[in-house]
Protein backbone atom coordinates (compact mmCIF):
# COMPACT_ATOMS: atom_id res chain seq x y z
CA UNK A 1 0.00 0.00 0.00
CA UNK A 2 1.39 3.36 -1.28
CA UNK A 3 1.12 5.86 1.88
CA UNK A 4 2.18 9.66 1.83
CA UNK A 5 5.43 9.29 3.27
CA UNK A 6 6.20 6.65 0.19
CA UNK A 7 4.82 9.73 -2.49
CA UNK A 8 7.16 12.34 -0.87
CA UNK A 9 9.72 10.18 -1.13
CA UNK A 10 8.67 9.23 -4.42
CA UNK A 11 8.81 12.91 -5.71
CA UNK A 12 12.13 13.67 -4.09
CA UNK A 13 13.65 11.58 -6.65
CA UNK A 14 11.53 12.93 -9.35
CA UNK A 15 12.24 16.59 -8.61
CA UNK A 16 15.97 15.60 -8.50
CA UNK A 17 16.17 16.49 -5.23
CA UNK A 18 17.54 12.63 -4.46
CA UNK A 19 19.01 12.43 -7.76
CA UNK A 20 20.87 14.96 -8.72
CA UNK A 21 20.94 16.24 -12.29
CA UNK A 22 24.67 16.97 -14.17
CA UNK A 23 24.01 21.03 -14.58
CA UNK A 24 21.35 23.55 -13.93
CA UNK A 25 20.17 23.60 -17.65
CA UNK A 26 19.47 19.73 -17.30
CA UNK A 27 17.73 20.52 -13.95
CA UNK A 28 15.47 23.42 -15.40
CA UNK A 29 14.59 21.40 -18.68
CA UNK A 30 13.56 18.53 -16.74
CA UNK A 31 11.51 20.07 -13.88
CA UNK A 32 9.98 22.45 -17.10
CA UNK A 33 9.85 25.53 -14.59
CA UNK A 34 10.85 26.55 -11.20
CA UNK A 35 9.54 29.08 -9.28
CA UNK A 36 11.77 31.72 -8.90
CA UNK A 37 10.48 34.68 -7.21
CA UNK A 38 13.80 35.27 -4.73
CA UNK A 39 16.66 35.37 -7.39
CA UNK A 40 19.22 34.15 -4.57
CA UNK A 41 17.67 31.33 -2.79
CA UNK A 42 15.81 30.46 -6.55
CA UNK A 43 19.24 29.83 -7.12
CA UNK A 44 19.78 27.43 -4.51
CA UNK A 45 16.41 25.64 -5.38
CA UNK A 46 18.30 24.54 -8.69
CA UNK A 47 21.97 24.25 -7.39
CA UNK A 48 20.77 21.98 -4.51
CA UNK A 49 19.20 19.58 -7.53
CA UNK A 50 22.78 19.36 -9.09
CA UNK A 51 25.86 16.37 -8.22
CA UNK A 52 28.55 19.53 -8.41
CA UNK A 53 26.42 22.88 -6.92
CA UNK A 54 28.28 25.92 -8.31
CA UNK A 55 27.07 29.16 -8.32
CA UNK A 56 28.74 30.52 -11.83
CA UNK A 57 25.91 27.00 -13.36
CA UNK A 58 22.90 29.15 -13.71
CA UNK A 59 25.01 32.22 -13.63
CA UNK A 60 26.40 30.97 -17.02
CA UNK A 61 22.96 29.20 -18.37
CA UNK A 62 21.10 33.00 -17.80
CA UNK A 63 23.66 34.65 -18.98
CA UNK A 64 23.95 32.96 -22.29
CA UNK A 65 19.59 32.72 -22.74
CA UNK A 66 19.62 29.18 -22.46
CA UNK A 67 17.83 29.08 -19.48
CA UNK A 68 14.89 32.40 -18.95
CA UNK A 69 13.70 33.88 -15.74
CA UNK A 70 10.49 35.70 -16.29
CA UNK A 71 6.66 35.46 -15.58
CA UNK A 72 5.19 32.33 -16.57
CA UNK A 73 2.80 29.84 -15.60
CA UNK A 74 1.54 32.02 -12.62
CA UNK A 75 1.84 35.67 -11.95
CA UNK A 76 5.68 34.94 -10.51
CA UNK A 77 9.04 34.67 -11.97
CA UNK A 78 9.80 31.19 -13.19
CA UNK A 79 13.15 29.61 -14.46
CA UNK A 80 12.10 27.76 -17.78
CA UNK A 81 14.14 26.27 -20.53
CA UNK A 82 14.59 28.74 -23.76
CA UNK A 83 13.11 25.93 -25.45
CA UNK A 84 9.70 25.54 -23.78
CA UNK A 85 9.36 29.39 -22.59
CA UNK A 86 7.17 30.34 -25.67
CA UNK A 87 4.49 27.21 -25.79
CA UNK A 88 3.92 27.37 -22.03
CA UNK A 89 3.62 31.00 -22.15
CA UNK A 90 0.46 30.55 -25.12
CA UNK A 91 -0.83 28.03 -22.92
CA UNK A 92 -0.80 29.66 -19.32
CA UNK A 93 -1.25 33.36 -20.37
CA UNK A 94 -4.90 33.80 -21.28
CA UNK A 95 -5.53 33.07 -17.49
CA UNK A 96 -2.54 34.83 -16.22
CA UNK A 97 -2.99 38.01 -17.52
CA UNK A 98 -6.43 39.26 -16.20
CA UNK A 99 -4.44 39.03 -12.70
CA UNK A 100 -2.20 41.57 -14.25
CA UNK A 101 -4.98 43.95 -15.37
CA UNK A 102 -7.05 43.82 -12.63
CA UNK A 103 -3.52 45.14 -10.74
CA UNK A 104 -2.79 47.78 -13.57
CA UNK A 105 -5.85 49.60 -13.98
CA UNK A 106 -4.83 53.10 -12.86
CA UNK A 107 -2.46 52.63 -16.25
CA UNK A 108 -4.40 50.88 -18.48
CA UNK A 109 -5.12 53.98 -20.85
CA UNK A 110 -1.17 54.24 -21.41
CA UNK A 111 -0.33 50.46 -21.64
CA UNK A 112 -0.06 50.75 -24.93
CA UNK A 113 2.17 53.85 -25.04
CA UNK A 114 4.40 52.24 -22.14
CA UNK A 115 5.14 48.84 -24.04
CA UNK A 116 6.04 50.62 -26.81
CA UNK A 117 8.55 52.70 -24.84
CA UNK A 118 10.02 50.04 -23.38
CA UNK A 119 10.32 47.72 -26.67
CA UNK A 120 11.80 50.84 -28.20
CA UNK A 121 14.45 51.20 -25.47
CA UNK A 122 15.48 47.46 -25.43
CA UNK A 123 15.89 47.83 -28.85
CA UNK A 124 18.30 50.28 -28.72
CA UNK A 125 20.28 48.18 -26.34
CA UNK A 126 19.19 45.07 -24.29
CA UNK A 127 19.88 44.31 -20.72
CA UNK A 128 18.46 46.87 -18.67
CA UNK A 129 17.31 47.21 -15.27
CA UNK A 130 14.07 47.77 -14.59
CA UNK A 131 15.49 51.22 -12.70
CA UNK A 132 16.90 51.66 -16.50
CA UNK A 133 13.16 50.55 -17.84
CA UNK A 134 11.90 53.23 -15.05
CA UNK A 135 14.53 55.95 -15.89
CA UNK A 136 13.94 55.51 -19.32
CA UNK A 137 9.67 56.18 -19.16
CA UNK A 138 10.28 59.27 -16.52
CA UNK A 139 12.40 61.04 -19.44
CA UNK A 140 9.69 60.14 -22.13
CA UNK A 141 6.62 62.05 -19.28
CA UNK A 142 5.96 58.87 -17.86
CA UNK A 143 6.22 58.45 -13.95
CA UNK A 144 5.44 54.63 -12.57
CA UNK A 145 5.73 53.50 -8.84
CA UNK A 146 7.60 50.56 -8.40
CA UNK A 147 5.03 48.36 -8.05
CA UNK A 148 3.28 49.68 -11.22
CA UNK A 149 6.74 49.04 -12.99
CA UNK A 150 6.92 45.91 -12.31
CA UNK A 151 3.39 44.96 -12.90
CA UNK A 152 4.14 46.44 -16.16
CA UNK A 153 7.03 44.73 -16.88
CA UNK A 154 5.35 41.11 -15.62
CA UNK A 155 2.61 42.07 -18.16
CA UNK A 156 4.93 42.21 -21.18
CA UNK A 157 6.82 38.95 -20.20
CA UNK A 158 3.30 37.11 -20.05
CA UNK A 159 2.60 38.98 -23.77
CA UNK A 160 6.00 36.89 -24.96
CA UNK A 161 7.16 40.38 -25.42
CA UNK A 162 10.24 41.14 -22.78
CA UNK A 163 12.41 37.80 -20.78
CA UNK A 164 15.11 38.09 -18.89
CA UNK A 165 19.02 39.29 -20.33
CA UNK A 166 21.76 38.43 -19.14
CA UNK A 167 22.18 39.42 -15.17
CA UNK A 168 24.34 42.92 -14.47
CA UNK A 169 26.34 42.88 -11.52
CA UNK A 170 23.84 40.14 -10.19
CA UNK A 171 20.82 42.01 -10.96
CA UNK A 172 17.75 41.13 -12.56
CA UNK A 173 17.77 42.90 -16.52
CA UNK A 174 15.47 42.45 -19.37
CA UNK A 175 15.52 42.51 -23.39
CA UNK A 176 13.25 41.51 -26.03
CA UNK A 177 11.96 38.08 -26.08
CA UNK A 178 12.50 38.25 -30.03
CA UNK A 179 15.74 38.73 -29.75
CA UNK A 180 16.95 36.55 -26.60
CA UNK A 181 14.78 33.38 -27.37
CA UNK A 182 14.76 31.57 -30.69
CA UNK A 183 10.84 31.23 -32.62
CA UNK A 184 9.21 28.23 -32.00
CA UNK A 185 6.99 26.12 -34.27
CA UNK A 186 3.89 26.82 -34.85
CA UNK A 187 1.31 26.21 -31.45
CA UNK A 188 -0.98 23.58 -31.08
CA UNK A 189 -3.19 23.58 -27.69
CA UNK A 190 -3.94 20.10 -27.34
CA UNK A 191 -0.36 18.98 -28.20
CA UNK A 192 1.11 21.32 -25.67
CA UNK A 193 -1.64 20.18 -22.76
CA UNK A 194 -0.31 16.62 -23.59
CA UNK A 195 3.57 17.74 -23.47
CA UNK A 196 2.94 19.59 -19.76
CA UNK A 197 0.84 16.81 -18.19
CA UNK A 198 3.55 14.26 -19.43
CA UNK A 199 6.73 16.68 -18.31
CA UNK A 200 4.63 17.58 -14.81
CA UNK A 201 3.86 14.15 -13.80
CA UNK A 202 7.34 12.71 -14.78
CA UNK A 203 9.14 15.76 -12.86
CA UNK A 204 6.71 16.42 -10.07
CA UNK A 205 4.82 13.08 -10.16
CA UNK A 206 3.37 11.16 -8.08
CA UNK A 207 1.14 14.32 -8.59
CA UNK A 208 -2.73 14.85 -9.13
CA UNK A 209 -4.79 16.67 -11.44
CA UNK A 210 -5.78 19.21 -9.45
CA UNK A 211 -2.11 19.93 -8.67
CA UNK A 212 -1.33 20.03 -11.97
CA UNK A 213 -4.19 22.71 -12.92
CA UNK A 214 -2.90 24.34 -9.29
CA UNK A 215 0.46 24.64 -11.12
CA UNK A 216 -0.28 25.73 -14.30
CA UNK A 217 -2.88 27.83 -13.53
CA UNK A 218 -5.35 25.87 -15.77
CA UNK A 219 -9.05 24.70 -15.34
CA UNK A 220 -9.19 21.45 -13.91
CA UNK A 221 -10.94 20.32 -17.33
CA UNK A 222 -7.84 21.33 -18.89
CA UNK A 223 -5.62 19.64 -16.82
CA UNK A 224 -7.92 16.28 -17.23
CA UNK A 225 -7.64 16.83 -20.81
CA UNK A 226 -3.71 16.51 -21.19
CA UNK A 227 -3.05 14.04 -18.56
CA UNK A 228 -5.81 12.10 -20.94
CA UNK A 229 -3.71 12.94 -23.71
CA UNK A 230 -0.70 11.74 -22.20
CA UNK A 231 -1.99 8.71 -20.03
CA UNK A 232 -0.63 5.85 -22.33
CA UNK A 233 3.16 7.79 -21.88
CA UNK A 234 2.24 7.91 -17.70
CA UNK A 235 0.72 5.41 -14.61
CA UNK A 236 -1.55 5.67 -12.29
CA UNK A 237 -2.64 4.74 -8.75
CA UNK A 238 -5.17 5.49 -6.16
CA UNK A 239 -4.79 7.30 -3.11
CA UNK A 240 -6.50 8.60 -0.05
CA UNK A 241 -9.69 9.41 -2.61
CA UNK A 242 -7.29 10.48 -5.38
CA UNK A 243 -5.82 9.51 -8.39
CA UNK A 244 -1.81 10.08 -8.80
CA UNK A 245 0.05 10.11 -12.07
CA UNK A 246 3.70 9.35 -12.69
CA UNK A 247 6.55 8.32 -15.00
CA UNK A 248 6.07 4.98 -16.42
CA UNK A 249 8.05 2.68 -13.29
CA UNK A 250 7.61 2.22 -9.83
CA UNK A 251 9.66 4.53 -7.37
CA UNK A 252 12.99 3.58 -6.93
CA UNK A 253 14.25 1.77 -3.83
CA UNK A 254 17.34 2.55 -1.53
CA UNK A 255 17.30 5.44 0.76
CA UNK A 256 17.44 8.69 0.09
CA UNK A 257 20.71 10.33 -0.79
CA UNK A 258 21.28 12.62 0.69
CA UNK A 259 18.52 12.87 3.40
CA UNK A 260 18.10 15.82 4.45
CA UNK A 261 17.11 19.38 2.15
CA UNK A 262 16.99 23.12 3.35
CA UNK A 263 15.30 24.58 1.19
CA UNK A 264 12.65 27.98 0.36
CA UNK A 265 9.36 27.58 1.22
CA UNK A 266 8.44 28.68 -2.77
CA UNK A 267 10.63 25.41 -3.50
CA UNK A 268 9.28 22.76 -5.77
CA UNK A 269 8.79 20.49 -3.42
CA UNK A 270 6.21 22.66 -1.57
CA UNK A 271 5.42 25.31 -4.48
CA UNK A 272 4.68 22.95 -6.73
CA UNK A 273 1.66 21.33 -5.55
CA UNK A 274 -1.73 22.39 -3.58
CA UNK A 275 -4.01 19.35 -3.47
CA UNK A 276 -1.40 17.05 -2.25
CA UNK A 277 1.17 19.26 -1.03
CA UNK A 278 0.69 17.70 2.47
CA UNK A 279 2.20 14.10 1.55
CA UNK A 280 5.57 15.67 3.14
CA UNK A 281 4.04 15.59 6.79
CA UNK A 282 2.67 12.67 7.10
CA UNK A 283 2.51 12.73 10.47
CA UNK A 284 0.44 15.96 10.69
CA UNK A 285 2.61 18.12 13.04
CA UNK A 286 2.97 21.38 10.96
CA UNK A 287 0.32 23.89 11.52
CA UNK A 288 -1.75 24.42 8.58
CA UNK A 289 -2.58 28.01 9.38
CA UNK A 290 -0.49 29.86 7.25
CA UNK A 291 3.30 30.15 6.23
CA UNK A 292 5.11 31.59 8.77
CA UNK A 293 8.50 30.60 7.86
CA UNK A 294 10.31 31.63 4.62
CA UNK A 295 12.13 27.91 5.01
CA UNK A 296 11.71 24.76 5.61
CA UNK A 297 14.11 21.76 6.72
CA UNK A 298 13.31 18.21 5.15
CA UNK A 299 14.81 14.94 6.19
CA UNK A 300 13.37 11.84 4.78
CA UNK A 301 11.17 13.83 2.47
CA UNK A 302 9.23 15.25 5.36
CA UNK A 303 9.42 18.84 6.47
CA UNK A 304 10.32 18.87 10.43
CA UNK A 305 11.54 22.35 10.79
CA UNK A 306 10.73 25.82 9.59
CA UNK A 307 14.16 27.48 8.49
CA UNK A 308 15.20 31.15 8.72
CA UNK A 309 18.66 31.80 6.45
CA UNK A 310 20.71 34.46 7.60
CA UNK A 311 23.66 35.31 5.51
CA UNK A 312 26.54 37.61 6.81
CA UNK A 313 30.17 38.35 5.18
CA UNK A 314 32.05 35.38 7.06
CA UNK A 315 28.74 32.53 7.50
CA UNK A 316 25.29 31.90 7.29
CA UNK A 317 23.02 30.85 9.42
CA UNK A 318 20.23 28.28 8.85
CA UNK A 319 17.76 28.95 12.38
CA UNK A 320 15.37 26.34 12.71
CA UNK A 321 12.16 25.85 14.58
CA UNK A 322 11.45 21.81 14.90
CA UNK A 323 7.66 20.78 14.60
CA UNK A 324 8.09 17.94 16.83
CA UNK A 325 11.57 16.48 18.57
CA UNK A 326 14.05 15.45 16.14
CA UNK A 327 16.85 12.47 16.91
CA UNK A 328 20.44 12.88 16.18
CA UNK A 329 19.86 11.12 13.04
CA UNK A 330 17.86 14.27 11.50
CA UNK A 331 20.07 16.36 13.29
CA UNK A 332 22.70 15.55 11.53
CA UNK A 333 21.04 15.36 8.28
CA UNK A 334 19.94 18.78 8.43
CA UNK A 335 23.74 19.04 9.36
CA UNK A 336 25.04 17.91 5.84
CA UNK A 337 22.30 20.25 4.25
CA UNK A 338 23.80 23.09 5.86
CA UNK A 339 27.57 22.40 4.91
CA UNK A 340 26.11 22.14 0.81
CA UNK A 341 24.21 24.59 0.92
CA UNK A 342 27.50 27.14 2.76
CA UNK A 343 29.85 25.32 0.32
CA UNK A 344 27.64 26.04 -2.35
CA UNK A 345 27.48 30.26 -1.07
CA UNK A 346 31.40 29.86 -0.18
CA UNK A 347 30.56 30.59 3.95
CA UNK A 348 31.00 28.74 7.13
CA UNK A 349 27.23 27.13 8.02
CA UNK A 350 25.70 27.15 11.27
CA UNK A 351 22.82 25.92 12.86
CA UNK A 352 20.73 27.10 15.23
CA UNK A 353 17.72 25.05 16.81
CA UNK A 354 14.48 26.58 18.97
CA UNK A 355 13.22 24.66 20.94
CA UNK A 356 10.14 21.75 19.86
Amino acid sequence: MTTDRDIARWRLRSQSLATPRDDAEQVVRSLLALQAENASQSAWAVATRTSAPEAADLADALASGRVIRTHVLRPTWHYVHADDVRWLLELTAPRVLPVFDQQLTQVADRMTAIADTIERVLGEASDRTRADLGAALAERGTELTGQQLMLVVGKLEMLGLVCSGAPRDGEHTYALMSERVPPARPFDRDEALAELALRYCTSHGPATERDLAYWATLTVTDARRGIAAAADRLESFEHDGRTFWHARGGPAAGALVPAGHLLQVLDEMYRGYQDSRWVIDSEGVVPRERETAIGMALVDAQLVAAMKRTVTAKAVTFALRPHRALDARERQAIDDAAARYAAFLGLEPRVTFDAA
